[in-house]
């Protein structure tokens, strides 16, 4: 048994494996939330982070990365095809956001889903100290709190769901939804991003198992397990610190002259995912252009659109659609070097991600479904100047921290529509208001409360600098 006495149990390692042209393999820090958020408690404690490597056959040996104990599990191709890309993202991932897309259940998907699960969970179990604590993250492991707790009853358990988590009625139509929930139920507390999704939870024991919870409590086998919401957040300061940067302030005064001056930017940042409402956003732009109370030269969209899941059918459908309607709208009305939609299929680093949020008047946050959405607060964050304007969907667990936003419904086109609209010609006193009301929330309550929160309501004291953030901005 190992003396880790903090894990972190991921369905990813928090590196990416890097192939120079010898053959040489080195690991470079992934971008994303969860890395953002876990790496500085991890750190402070000298923990261990279990998670796959990225790529099928052979885990690599343990290793260390900036102060860190990385602990790669090993999954086969068939299991990335079966338990991530099959049952994880084809299954779970549409029934939790409200079915926005078919969900597909296959049995062979759910056999590996376990296998897998029990996998990590057993890396864990070895590893962890008597005593230690450890917190599960999303719903690719959510088996593992339950089979942990069979193995090792002396560790305190955290759990955390990053998306949202459906209501009763969409559960039930979840196969082995006994074993997810029983899964989840191992863990001392459940945490979500919105008190909705933990009622939801709740609700659900006593509906699927006959429990009787009272408050945010449930008790299960003589032990109480909690569930209740955390809304996660980023590095605000990081983010500030590097959108002061001369190289991000003057990078977005160029994005401003190559799209030629307009006088509103909209711009989108998303992973291509059918929950992120990216068509029902295009096709509100090319409407407003449509009826003339948006024109072009004058306001232009950016759109950047960064690759998802491309081996997952849905998601080659989505983007096949984007990028017609993309060519719709610029053919439609665009000018000879000035397209009404600039489409970028990329990913781009913080630093240019910064200038984008800097250089655009409106950030269209619009969302179907999503459990946080940290793009909405890194872009408040990078507002320095207070000038933007920030369109934000009610249904982003985001809208529960951002009030100043510009709420909107993206299920209805004339009320993103209007959103829009309302936002271009709101007065700069109107939106300075809103951006400085934001912002403040923002700095009280960023990363490191989050993980505060989280390990406090666990059962795990402060330790020295556990809860120092790190440097590097968060990434939806």
């Amino acid at each position: 048994m190992s003396n880790a006495s903090f894990i972190v149990v991921a369905n990813r390692l928090p590196v990416d494996s890097v192939v120079d042209d010898e053959g040489n393999r080195t690991w470079r820090r992934s971008p994303g939330g969860l890395v953002a958020a876990l790496e500085p408690v991890l750190q402070a404690n000298r923990g261990t982070w279990i998670g796959w490597a990225g790529a099928a056959g052979a885990a690599p040996e343990p290793f260390e990365a900036d102060g860190v104990t990385l602990l790669p599990v090993e999954l086969s191709e068939t299991e990335v095809l079966r338990y991530y890309e099959g049952f994880s993202n084809a299954s779970l991932w549409p029934l939790y956001h409200d079915a926005v897309e078919p969900r597909v259940f296959r049995r062979s998907w759910w056999k590996s889903y376990y296998e897998v699960n029990a996998r990590f969970a057993e890396v864990c179990a070895r590893e962890a100290a008597p005593g230690a604590t450890v917190w599960v993250q999303d719903y690719q492991l959510q088996l593992v709190p339950g089979m942990l707790r069979e193995k090792r009853p002396d560790l305190r358990i955290g759990f955390f769901l990053h998306i949202p988590f459906p209501p009763v009625e969409l559960f039930m139509q979840l196969p082995h939804r006994m074993e997810i929930l029983q899964g989840l139920l191992g863990a001392d507390l459940v945490g979500f991003q919105r008190p909705l999704a933990a009622q939801n939870f709740l609700a659900l024991t006593r509906h699927l198992l006959g429990y009787r919870p009272r408050g945010h409590y449930v008790t299960v086998d003589d032990r109480l397990v909690r569930a209740d919401a955390f809304p996660i957040s980023i590095d605000t300061a990081a983010n500030e610190e590097i959108a002061t940067t001369e190289r991000v302030r003057q990078r977005a005064k160029e994005i401003r002259d190559e799209l030629g001056e307009p006088e509103t930017i909209i711009l989108g940042v998303d992973r291509l995912d059918y929950t992120k409402g990216i068509e029902q956003r295009l096709k509100a732009f090319r409407e407003l252009l449509e009826d003339g109370r948006l024109k072009v030269p004058k306001a232009v969209m950016v759109q950047v659109a960064t690759p998802s899941r491309e081996r997952v059918e849905q998601y080659r459908t989505l983007r096949d659609r984007v990028e017609r309607e993309v060519g719709r709208i610029n053919g439609e009305y665009g000018q000879v070097g000035l397209p009404a939609v600039h489409y970028l299929h990329q990913s781009f680093d913080r630093y240019e991600l910064a200038a984008l949020y800097q250089a655009a008047d409106i950030m269209a946050v619009t969302p179907l479904r999503d459990g946080m959405n940290l793009v909405a607060k890194e872009y408040v964050a990078s507002q320095i100047d207070n000038r933007g304007a920030l369109v934000l969907s009610e249904f982003a667990g985001a809208a529960g921290d951002l009030r100043q936003a510009f709420l909107v419904n993206p299920h209805d086109l004339t009320d993103l529509k209007d959103g829009f609209v309302t936002a271009a010609n709101a007065t700069l006193d109107d939106k300075m208001k809103r951006m400085r009301a934001m912002r403040r929330y923002l700095r009280k309550h960023d990363v490191s409360r989050w993980a505060r929160s989280f390990l406090t309501a666990l059962g795990v004291p402060e330790r020295g600098a556990a809860y120092n953030p790190g440097s590097q901005p968060a990434a939806d």
